[in-house]
């Protein structure tokens, strides 16, 4: 398929209620590990994706790193891509946008945490305009690379109570949507209920975060979310496994 096809199926993958399940990779044999067990999608996750380079999550890599690995990537596999771009590596959003394409990637996820400058968190509009020049960039490309906009507010328990945080999650990811995203990721693990709220009050599809040794797809299902990553989670199972295997070598 061409990009621009693989990402109107990327899209269509998102359905509430019958969430796709796209498992987080970080190299090209993680990847073709994902798409033999077919799975239709997976998702780049920045810190393995920086475990794998031996650098530092929260941008200690460089966007020229991320897309290098993206391009092996994409060359192993043939489903959709999407990557972690944490807040955008201080990058203009044509620059994200272009980057991507050019490494084969047809999604990302963008969140408000801005790492480059001390891990401040953008403000809400901030965010928003910048989830709305991402996807300008994308259109001028012709291309309708999925937008996944990501709020920390549930990490960061310096933003207020949980009451406070979730409806300060709200706002953001309606203003978000509002700007042009395709997909919606209050980032962290909620109790049902406030899943369910999220899914039930936000206008566009949900992603929510899986453990791969809990639960399954049904969960998110009943709680009416669209999609589900792993995030580190993969990752630090198989290193848990691997732990395993090692023991009686030692």
């Amino acid at each position: 398929m061409t990009l621009k096809e693989q990402a109107d199926t990327f899209l269509a993958l998102h359905q509430p209620g019958n969430p796709v399940i796209l498992p987080t990779v970080w190299d090209a044999w993680s990847a073709k590990l994902v798409q033999e067990a077919g799975f239709a999608g997976i998702t780049v996750g920045s810190h393995p994706l920086a475990n794998s380079l031996g650098k530092q999550d929260r941008e200690g890599m460089t966007f020229p790193e991320v897309t290098a690995r993206i391009r092996e990537i994409t060359a192993a596999v043939s489903i959709p891509v999407s990557v972690d771009i944490e807040s955008g590596y201080a990058q203009k959003p044509a620059t994200l946008i272009e980057g991507l394409l050019e490494a084969g990637a047809v999604g990302l996820n963008i969140e408000d945490t801005v790492h480059s400058e001390g891990g401040r968190l953008r403000e809400p509009q901030e965010h928003a305009d910048l989830v709305g020049e991402l996807r300008s960039a994308a259109d001028a490309a012709g291309v309708h690379f999925v937008v996944n906009a990501r709020t920390d507010v549930f990490l960061r328990p310096d933003t207020g109570t949980p009451a406070e945080r979730l409806d300060s999650a709200l706002e953001r990811l309606r203003l978000a949507a509002a700007a042009g995203a395709d997909v919606l990721y209050p980032v962290g693990r909620h109790e049902p209920e406030v899943l369910r709220r999220l899914t039930g009050e936000l206008p566009l599809p949900i992603n929510s975060i899986g453990i791969p040794d809990q639960g399954g797809r049904a969960y998110f299902a009943e709680l009416g979310v669209a999609r589900v990553s792993f995030g580190p989670f993969l990752q630090n199972a198989l290193t848990e496994y691997a732990d395993g295997l090692f023991g009686p070598w030692r």
